[in-house]
């Protein structure tokens, strides 16, 4: 599911409002792994996007190329963070992944 920049997904929402204990965790866990490092917004979403795709989390994917736009990325620069990655996770997952940011592009 493609979800427009701005947007959360409806699943992101749903499990949100089921497990509020569990999510506030999740985030105060997420706001403290970005809090760790000397890293901006920016990078740190261009360097989970590249772990987006090396999972193959067409999800997080989206959600991380969402959130680099958001954060000043470029277009260039995300399907950059995926092409770098290739010598690590292969040429058929990068394509994947660039398909999927096209997706959230095309919106």
């Amino acid at each position: 599911m493609t979800v427009p920049t701005g947007q959360l997904p409806p699943q992101y929402l749903n499990v949100k409002a089921r497990f509020g204990k569990y999510f506030a965790a999740l985030e105060t866990f997420g706001r403290a792994a970005h809090e760790a490092g000397p890293l901006d917004e920016k990078m740190a979403h261009l360097v989970q996007l590249g772990a987006a795709a090396a999972i193959r989390s067409e999800g997080a994917v989206h959600s991380h190329a969402r959130r680099a736009l958001e954060a000043g990325a470029t277009a260039d620069e995300v399907r950059h963070a995926i092409l770098l990655t290739t010598s690590t996770i292969g040429f058929p997952n990068v394509s994947a992944a660039l398909s999927w940011v096209d997706d959230l592009l095309k919106k």
